[in-house]
């Protein structure tokens, strides 16, 4: 049986602009029908830099990506993808614990619109209930001298019944329409989550992680639970303790506190 694909109306840029409010002038967001990966298109191409955070929004994309190589997948109308640009000083240290900065910013727009139950998973998915609701690929790249950051953001809005997610298998999925009573449109959920990206990335740029990882802490999915982390020649069961001031993930076992950094690794409860 084919998959039901949902249509999706014209964004309302309008709407977008009013509910970003003051932080319109900081952006410049371009919304496309559809694109292969708004990441990889920024990357690829990126803007002129005018001081503004370039943001691609995509409302298909044909080869969107996730973290370990997998494939992003995304349904016209059922979901929120998009990328955005930001540019760091020449003289900024190598980004650390980035993706965990970002997922901060996407949590707090959704406890904001009453999302129930936000947590985040190291490194880079946001859970509601437990699931998966979105997840962040960050890729940087040198530019004259400094680093940019493009930041891939992709959520779940209205999946389709007969969705298949690989890896995603079961109860390990949701989506907003399935958390809240009256989910957000694409354009108001896309403003409350760059009202919170900027002013976090802001922070970000002049300290690092160190002041977000508190705020990080909180929301950890496995706090003080047993986990396993395995792939990329790690694989260390013990409990977790969250992350440190660089991002990195801390699990304790009886041999000692290892230090995990993201990489090729996958993070699983442990029995």
């Amino acid at each position: 049986m084919p998959m039901t694909v949902p249509s999706a109306p014209a964004p309302d840029l309008a709407a977008l602009a009013a509910a970003l409010g003051s932080f319109a002038m900081a952006f410049d967001i371009r919304w496309v029908e559809e694109c292969a990966s708004t990441n990889s298109a920024l990357l690829e191409a990126p803007p002129e830099n005018d001081g503004r955070v370039y943001v691609l929004v995509a409302t298909r994309q044909s080869a969107g990506r996730g973290r370990r190589g997998r494939q992003w997948l995304a349904w016209p109308g059922a979901s929120l993808t998009f990328s955005a640009l930001w540019r760091f000083a020449p003289d900024a240290l190598a980004p650390a614990g980035l993706s965990l900065a970002v997922g901060l910013a996407v949590a707090r727009a959704l406890e904001k619109l009453g999302t129930p139950a936000v947590t985040l998973k190291w490194p880079n998915d946001v859970l509601v209930h437990g699931r998966k609701v979105a997840g962040i690929l960050v890729e940087v790249s040198p530019e004259r001298g400094a680093l940019m950051a493009v930041i891939g953001i992709g959520l779940n809005l209205r999946l389709p019944a007969d969705a298949v997610i690989p890896g995603q298998e079961g109860d390990g999925v949701t989506d907003l329409a399935r958390e809240l009573a009256e989910p957000p449109s694409r354009e108001a959920l896309l403003a409350a989550i760059l009202s919170e990206l900027h002013p976090i990335l802001t922070i970000y740029a002049s300290t690092g992680f160190a002041l977000l990882r508190k705020a990080w802490q909180q929301r950890n999915a496995f706090a003080d639970l047993p986990v396993r982390v395995s792939g990329g020649g790690v694989d260390v069961t013990g409990l977790c303790l969250g992350v440190d001031e660089e991002g990195v993930l801390l699990v304790h076992s009886s041999e000692g506190t290892h230090r995990v950094y993201a990489g090729d690794v996958s993070l699983r409860p442990a029995p």
